[in-house]
C-alpha cells in the first residue's frame, strides 16, 4: 500500500512539473510577443511613420504601454485562476467559477495580442483535462474543447477587421528579419503544441498506470481475503485445540487432585473405621470438604475462572490452605516454606504456581506413595522459584506423562520452565521470570544440588 502511494505521488509530481514547464513556456512566449508588438509600435512612432503605418491598418491599435500592460495583466489573471482551479481546496461551484474566470482571461489575453498567438488555449485545455475523469466527464471535455475551438475561430473571424495582424508589425522590418520573426512565431506555436502533447501523453500514462495499480491492488486484496479466511479457519481450529487442552489441564488438575485425596482418605477410613470410628468420621468430613472444593474448581474451570481458593483468598493464603487441606485428606505430611515472597505476582503467575503445587502433590501421593513432601517458594535475582520434593518411591527413568506435560504447558504461558528428576524420591523445579526478565537461579539451584549430594 505504501509503495502504491509513493508511486502515485511520484507520477503526480512529474505531471505537475510538465504543466509548470508548459505554463512557463507560454509565459515567455506571451511576454516576448507582447514586447515585440509594443517595441515595434514604439519604433514606428519614434521614426515618425505612424501615419503611413496606420493608413494600411483596418483599425487603430492600442497604445504600446497600454497594450503590453493589458497583456501582462491578462496573463497573471490567467495563471492565478488556473492555479486556483487545479487546487484541491475548491470543489463544485467554486471550481467552475475559477474555470470561467480562466476562460475569460484567456480570451482577453488573445485579444490583447491581436490574435497573434493562441497557444494559451492549450494551457486552458491542460487545466480542464487535469480535472476530468471517467467516461462521462471525458465526453464533457470533448464538448468543451469543441466549443472553445468554435469560439476561437468565430472570434478570429469577427475581429479580423478590428485587430492589427502580426504581418503588419513584421512588415516594418527588412525582409530577412521579417522572415525570421515569422519563423519564430510559427515555431513557438509548434513547440507549444509539442509540449501540450507531451503533457497529454503523461496524463494518459498516469491514468493508465493508476488503473493498473488499482487492478493489482484489487488482486492483492482478493488474495489477502483468501489468506485471511484461511487464517480465520486455522485460528478457530487452534482456539478449539487450546480450549480443549485448557479443559483437559483444568479437569486433570482439579478432578485428579480432588479424587486422589478422596481415594487416600477413604483408604484411611477403611483401615480405621473399626478401630477408631471417631477418627474415621473426622476423616470423612475432610473428604467431603475436599470433594466440595473439587466440584467448585471443576465448575470454575469450565467457566475459565480461577480456583475457588484463589478467588476468595490472597495467593499465599490460598496456597497454604490447599496444601494443608490435601495433607489432611491424604494423611501425607506437607510442609510449605516461603523464603522470599514475590511481591508483584500477576494473576496468571499465581494460577500457574498454584496448579504446579497441586499437580506435584497429587503425583507425589498417587504415583510415588510419598509420606512427606516439601514445597519451597522463593523470589531471587529477578526469578520466581518453586521447588517441590517428596520421599516417594521415585523411578529409574522419568517419562513425562499427562500431568508433567500440562505443567510445562502452563509454565510456557508465563515464559517459565520446568525441571524434574528422581533420586530417593521425586523433585520438581519450576522457574518463572518476573515480568519476563529473569535470570537463572543460582542460589536455589546450589541449594538443591547440596540436598542431592547429602542424599
Amino acid at each position: 500500500m505504501r509503495s502504491v502511494a509513493v508511486a502515485r505521488e511520484a507520477d503526480a509530481r512529474s505531471l505537475f512539473r510538465m504543466y509548470q514547464l508548459l505554463a512557463l513556456y507560454n509565459t515567455i512566449v506571451v511576454l516576448l510577443l507582447g514586447g515585440f508588438l509594443a517595441i515595434t509600435q514604439q519604433k514606428i512612432l519614434a521614426a515618425g511613420e505612424a501615419r503611413a503605418f496606420l493608413a494600411h491598418l483596418p483599425n487603430l491599435p492600442m497604445a504600446p504601454a497600454a497594450g503590453f500592460s493589458a497583456t501582462v495583466a491578462a496573463l497573471l489573471l490567467l495563471l492565478g485562476a488556473g492555479a486556483l482551479y487545479r487546487s484541491d481546496r475548491f470543489q463544485g461551484a467554486a471550481r467552475h467559477f475559477y474555470l470561467a474566470v480562466e476562460l475569460l482571461c484567456c480570451a482577453l489575453l488573445i485579444r490583447s495580442l491581436d490574435f497573434s498567438y493562441d497557444g494559451v488555449i492549450l494551457l486552458l485545455v491542460a487545466d480542464i483535462v487535469h480535472r476530468f475523469e471517467g467516461r462521462r466527464q471525458r465526453v464533457l471535455l470533448a464538448g468543451a474543447m469543441l466549443v472553445l475551438y468554435a469560439v476561437s475561430v468565430y472570434s478570429l473571424a469577427a475581429f479580423q477587421n478590428l485587430v492589427v495582424p502580426f504581418d503588419a508589425y513584421a512588415a516594418y522590418y527588412a525582409p530577412n528579419v521579417r522572415l525570421l520573426f515569422t519563423v519564430l512565431k510559427n515555431g513557438a506555436s509548434a513547440l507549444n503544441i509539442v509540449l501540450f502533447m507531451l503533457y497529454v501523453i503523461m496524463l494518459v500514462q498516469k491514468k493508465h498506470e493508476e488503473e493498473e495499480r488499482l487492478r493489482a491492488l484489487g488482486a492483492e486484496l482478493a488474495e489477502a481475503n483468501v489468506r485471511l479466511r484461511a487464517y480465520a479457519i486455522e485460528a478457530e481450529c487452534m482456539a478449539e485445540t487450546r480450549e480443549r487442552n485448557r479443559l483437559a489441564r483444568e479437569i486433570h488438575d482439579t478432578l485428579g487432585h480432588a479424587l486422589t485425596g478422596i481415594l487416600a482418605g477413604i483408604d484411611a477410613c477403611l483401615v480405621t473405621i473399626d478401630a477408631a470410628p471417631d477418627f474415621a468420621r473426622q476423616q470423612l468430613l475432610k473428604i467431603r470438604e475436599t470433594a466440595a472444593h473439587g466440584i467448585k474448581d471443576v465448575r470454575r474451570s469450565v467457566k475459565k475462572l480461577r480456583p475457588d481458593d484463589l478467588e476468595r483468598l490472597p495467593f499465599r493464603a490460598a496456597l497454604a490452605h490447599m496444601v494443608e487441606e490435601y495433607a489432611e485428606a491424604t494423611g501425607m505430611e506437607a510442609r510449605l516454606t516461603i523464603l522470599h515472597y514475590p511481591g508483584n505476582l500477576r494473576a496468571e503467575e499465581e494460577d500457574v504456581l498454584y496448579r504446579v503445587v497441586q499437580e506435584g502433590m497429587t503425583n507425589a501421593n498417587r504415583h510415588g506413595g510419598a509420606k512427606h513432601v516439601s514445597i519451597t517458594l522463593s523470589a531471587e535475582r529477578g526469578n520466581i522459584y518453586l521447588l517441590l520434593s517428596d520421599d516417594g518411591s521415585g523411578c529409574d527413568t522419568v517419562k513425562a506423562g499427562f500431568g508433567l506435560r500440562h505443567m510445562e504447558e502452563r509454565l510456557k504461558l508465563v515464559h517459565g520452565s520446568l525441571r524434574y528428576w528422581s533420586d530417593r524420591g521425586f523433585t520438581l523445579e519450576a522457574v518463572i521470570p518476573e515480568r519476563s526478565e529473569g535470570k537463572p537461579a543460582e542460589e536455589l539451584t546450589e541449594q538443591v544440588a547440596g540436598k542431592e549430594e547429602k542424599r
